[in-house]
């Protein structure tokens, strides 16, 4: 079953139309891929995805279960601009190893290796994308964001998906004052663990709600902390947790 549901936006004013929306600069499309987002007006996460260019049109690659509400909130911001958006017969296919010649690099990180687009059905190569994502704190679609997530406190401007040098986008606002004016209270960070642990699991600090434990690989797991509480020993469960 596939993961990823891979969609062409077509038209005349397709460009204009995403770099208004969503929360890169889709001139970063002449170089590779581009990852970014689409938010609400008040800066929260409704889908992350990868873009990429396909001739005259731009190939959108989105998790599945995100992909029918994607399209819902994109053809309702389209009105009247010339953009078409359409299923594709294509695949995601992704790797860590050498790359392919129909292949680009993952934006997000280095170690996230390839992705490319093929009629065939989805695969990989088998790496544990789970193991890379922790190692470098790198937020899935579903798991670490979920719709009360604000982007900045995933990480995103180190995952290179937000571009604070474009024109206006849908939450724009909210997220350049989370930059700019604020410190980031909250936020996800790895973790050590000691202990069974399940995601979804809360985390304690001198018995306080401190977060919550998500992706774990061998005794590491991505957590979203509230940071002034995420000092010296914490728990979850019988586990016992640091911050790394």
């Amino acid at each position: 079953m596939a993961t990823r549901r891979i969609l062409r936006l077509t038209g005349t004013e397709t460009d204009d139309f995403l770099q208004n929306l969503v929360t890169n600069d889709i001139g970063g499309l002449q170089r590779g891929l581009v990852y970014a987002a689409l938010l609400t007006p008040q800066g929260k996460y409704i889908a992350d995805f990868f873009l990429k260019r396909d001739g005259d049109s731009i190939l959108l690659d989105v998790a599945a279960p995100l992909a029918d509400d994607l399209v819902r909130r994109l053809t309702m911001y389209k009105l009247r601009a010339k953009v078409e958006i359409a299923e594709t017969g294509l695949h995601l296919h992704r790797g860590t190893g050498p790359a392919p010649a129909d292949a680009l690099p993952d934006p997000r990180h280095p170690d996230m290796g390839w992705r490319a687009y093929r009629t065939e059905p989805e695969s990989d190569d088998g790496s544990n994308w789970d193991a890379i994502r922790v190692a470098h704190c790198i937020p899935e679609s579903g798991i670490e964001l979920t719709p009360d997530t604000f982007v900045l406190e995933a990480g995103f401007e180190a995952l290179n998906g937000v571009d604070f040098r474009k024109g206006c986008y849908v939450g724009q606002e909210v997220t350049a004052r989370m930059k700019h004016k604020t410190e980031l209270r909250k936020g996800l960070r790895r973790v050590e663990i000691d202990g069974p642990t399940a995601p979804g699991d809360e985390i304690l600090s001198d018995g306080k709600a401190a977060g919550t434990v998500f992706t774990r690989s061998g005794n590491r797991a991505i957590a979203y902390l509230r940071l002034d509480r995420a000092q010296g020993e914490m728990t979850a469960g019988e586990a016992t947790l640091r911050l790394i």
